[in-house]
């Protein structure tokens, strides 16, 4: 199938973005895709600010789009848009670095109010970069992801039907199976 990265934008490492997209790799594995999971924290902060081109790691990150077949970008909002680290990073990335691609943009929030911000702030930076199809995306309240002590993910019932809905239709224009999958929510 697909070789998918899945890169979360969000700074923090007690993230429910992150959880939220580790979560849904999850999903696309057992669709048959192959999934490279890109936590944008774990890069060098020097080399981010800093445009350093040609760090080993920002390398790295950038060989990973040019391999992958489909992206899925999630990130938090804050001040109605996508996250300073993941501008950072697709700041780095060459001007065309999603030629081909499918992308799949998520997001998560303290508020309703921010659920344009995957359409208005991030889908037109994504767009830009010459993915061949941009998917509907799905923006997730905070409210609705919980993490247990034990570190598992429960998305409340209607999220969790909709961010299925959304990754089987990322996965559908990737060429994966759908069709049997029970709920993973």
């Amino acid at each position: 199938m697909a070789s998918i990265l899945s890169v979360s934008g969000s700074p923090s490492p007690t993230s429910r973005t992150t959880r939220l997209l580790r979560h849904l790799d999850d999903r696309l594995r057992l669709q048959g895709h192959d999934v490279t999971p890109l936590d944008v924290r774990t890069l060098p902060a020097q080399a981010l600010l800093g445009a350093d081109f040609g760090h080993p790691a920002i390398a790295a990150a950038t060989a990973l789009f040019e391999q992958a077949d489909g992206v899925v970008i999630g990130t938090p909002v804050y001040k109605a848009a996508y996250s300073g680290l993941l501008k950072s990073l697709l700041d780095l990335l060459p001007q065309y670095a999603l030629t081909g691609k499918t992308v799949l943009p998520l997001a998560t929030g303290g508020s309703t109010a921010h659920v344009l911000a995957i359409d208005y702030a991030l889908r037109p930076v994504l767009s830009s970069m010459g993915p061949s199809h941009i998917v509907p995306g799905w923006f997730t309240l905070d409210k609705d992801i919980t993490v247990g002590e034990d570190g598992t993910l429960t998305v409340a019932s209607a999220s969790a039907t909709a961010l299925e809905q959304v990754t089987d239709h990322f996965s559908r224009a990737l060429g994966g199976r759908t069709a049997v999958l029970a709920s993973t929510a």
